[in-house]
């Protein structure tokens, strides 16, 4: 006789509907001895993820996206399980595994409703389909290993300490000055690490991660994503369809895109919500509009100030250190051309998105006006020993 498993899965998984659901729930509800192999058979599936380029965040991100937290942390209890076969991980998996959903107790006295969400959950497992891989998959020879977290440049923890304290802060003139201290930070990493690449001939090529970009206003957010990308000699490449966009860039670049990108949408989101009100107590309704065209004009603000502030950063380190001003420019050149071909290797096909028009005037005055207060590039007196 053929497994319940199996009969479960025939049900469920190669159909639509809950009809299938529910038949191979009811045969899984009934047979307890099946749990153990029933959550092997979910590691398997989270396995083929990593084959076919999805990463633990990926995974959670699209089934939380498609189905609802409970799935987010049936799935993160697989991901925690299936990943705790390998002695070593790839780099970047660390911080994702440290974020993952608490999972629900495996124990239910429903264990229909149990059953069920498990093969809603395989069901889409099943269906992903394949992305451009950021990175080979645990255990493949060749990957790059996790670092142990007292190796993270000095230079990162003070910038993230930076953005932490313009996030928190309710002083916007503080917010903007340390999110400016931060961004002079990590353009002048970034500088030096391309110096020293350089000069100690490292074989260092562009890497790639990818960065969730959830509704609501995701276009903006895409937006906003790949001027910090270009800002930080990055290409940042939108999927719309599965919700994130991949950032191709050399390591110290992906880490400033991240950190950055991070803290102005937070920063914006908070500033949204705060003019919002205003809005509100005059007696506006018209909320979802105003909130589109804040966020557009703040993040076309704050795209041209971050690309004039790189090339001034840029001009400045050349001026300051003459001696390397004959290595700087080309050694810049030459990791541009880098990245550009690398992200046309992973992306051969791209296409354009049509932005739709900003219809509420006094959003986008008050997003300008708050991509303003979150500007980047002037040194500020007072700020982590800035002059």
């Amino acid at each position: 006789m053929e497994p319940v498993i199996d009969q479960a899965f025939a049900a469920a998984l190669y159909s639509d509907g809950d009809a299938g659901l529910d038949a191979g729930a009811s045969l899984l509800a009934a047979d307890p001895t099946a749990d153990a192999e029933l959550f092997r058979r979910g590691e398997e599936f989270v396995r083929r993820a990593w084959e076919r380029g999805w990463q633990p965040a990926d995974v959670v991100r699209i089934v939380r996206r498609e189905l609802d937290e409970t799935g987010a942390g049936l799935v993160a209890d697989l991901i925690a399980a299936e990943t705790g076969r390998y002695e070593q991980l790839p780099y970047r998996w660390r911080s994702q595994l440290a974020e993952l959903p608490a999972p629900p107790p495996r124990n239910r006295p429903d264990r229909f409703s149990y059953a069920s969400a498990l093969l809603g959950l395989y069901r889409l497992l099943l269906r992903l389909p394949a992305i451009e891989p950021v990175g080979p998959p645990p255990g493949a020879p060749g990957h790059r290993l996790s670092l142990p977290a007292h190796d993270e440049p000095r230079m990162l923890t003070r910038i993230r300490a930076l953005l932490a304290k313009a996030e928190a802060t309710g002083f916007p003139e503080e917010a903007e000055a340390l999110t400016t201290k931060a961004q002079e930070l990590m353009a002048r990493h970034s500088i030096d690490e391309a110096l020293l690449a350089a000069r100690t001939h490292s074989k260092d090529a562009p890497g790639a991660c990818r960065i969730g970009v959830d509704a609501p206003y995701e276009t903006a957010k895409a937006i906003l994503l790949d001027a910090v990308a270009s800002a930080n000699r990055c290409r940042a490449v939108w999927n719309s369809d599965l919700g994130f966009s991949t950032v191709v860039g050399f390591e110290p670049d992906l880490e400033a895109v991240e950190l950055l990108y991070t803290s102005l949408l937070v920063q914006g989101t908070a500033a949204m919500a705060k003019a919002e009100a205003g809005q509100r107590a005059g007696g506006r309704k018209r909320t979802k509009t105003f909130r589109q065209s804040f966020l557009m004009a703040y993040v076309q603000r704050l795209g041209a100030r971050l690309a004039a502030d790189t090339a001034r950063v840029t001009a400045a380190s050349v001026s300051e250190e003459r001696a390397a001003a004959g290595d700087l420019l080309p050694v810049l050149a030459a990791r541009g051309v880098a990245v550009t071909d690398a992200a046309d290797r992973m992306f051969p096909e791209t296409t354009s998105t049509r932005v739709r028009g900003v219809s509420d005037g006094e959003g986008w005055a008050h997003g300008t006006a708050a991509a303003d207060r979150a500007r980047m590039g002037e040194r500020r007196p007072g700020i982590d020993g800035s002059r």
